[in-house]
């Protein structure tokens, strides 16, 4: 199984990097990181911060994108154009094609993610380089943290959506689901903490909305928990704990979401 799942691995990336979506997608990526170093020349103070800042946010979403045309490609154009029937034709078992795509398109993430980073990189060391700020930005260890965090909530992402893509026969419901999937659990967070700090003193609002938010929470994890620039932005380093228990989150949501997903595939007949 471990040969057959690192041969899908493979085609995945080769199919994953052939796609013209995916090459305008990540030209997008670049100038969201373009438009960073603009903003941050408009910042009369701190503009390394401030490139940062806008820059992650613009890895995370091209990231997000790029990944969601990677499931579309490797699972839902594979399904329509009955080109899967080729690779379950062989003697492999369903498990080893679904996770060997969903790696495929974590690996290729992956990547994207150490070269954006790289170009974001230069472009906060661009941003009027003469400035001397009170709070410099940290570009070691915390930035490539920041971008592993990233890289995480993607792969939890694209378990949902290739899920998502086992059971849907409309191939735009993925990609549908999967982009709803990563605005709710980005967003997540800032509810609960919006709720926790009593809504402003709106008690009914809390009481109202309270018990929601709580089942959101059992049914989408808090991408947000992922979100780990503080401290290569402000210099705020998050503990060991709480690092640990944001990755022990992701990858359990994201081991449910591909059994699911191996098990939808393994039931689903093909014609």
């Amino acid at each position: 199984m471990v040969v057959h799942t690192i041969e899908f691995i493979r085609s995945g990336i080769i199919s994953g990097l052939r796609g013209r979506s995916i090459q305008v997608t990540f030209a997008l990526g670049v100038v969201l990181i373009g438009f960073a170093y603009l903003a941050a020349s408009f910042s009369p103070r701190q503009p390394q911060t401030i490139a940062l800042d806008i820059g992650l946010s613009a890895v995370r979403f091209t990231l997000v994108l790029l990944a969601l045309f990677w499931v579309q490609e490797l699972f839902t154009r594979e399904i329509d154009r009955k080109i899967i029937l080729h690779s379950l034709a062989l003697p492999v078992s369903r498990a080893s094609f679904f996770v060997g795509r969903i790696l495929a398109v974590v690996v290729l993430a992956a990547i994207s993610a150490v070269i954006l980073g790289l170009c974001l990189m230069v472009a906060v060391l661009l941003a009027n380089p003469g400035y001397d700020q009170e709070f410099a930005v940290s570009l070691g260890l915390p930035f490539w943290l920041a971008l592993l965090g990233i890289v995480i909530d993607v792969a939890v992402v694209s378990s949902v959506a290739a899920a998502v893509a086992m059971i849907s026969t409309v191939p735009v419901l993925p990609l549908a689901i999967g982009a709803a999937f990563a605005i709710g659990g980005k967003a997540l967070g800032a509810s609960v903490d919006y709720l926790a700090r009593g809504a402003d003193g709106d008690a009914a609002f809390v009481e109202r909305m309270g018990h929601w938010v709580d089942l959101v929470g059992w049914l989408i994890p808090d991408l947000s928990r992922l979100d780990w620039r503080q401290w290569p932005v402000y210099g705020a380093e998050p503990s060991i704990e709480f690092l640990m228990w944001a990755v022990v989150m992701a990858v359990s949501y994201a081991a449910v979401a591909i059994v699911f997903g191996v098990r939808a595939l393994m039931s689903r007949e093909f014609s």
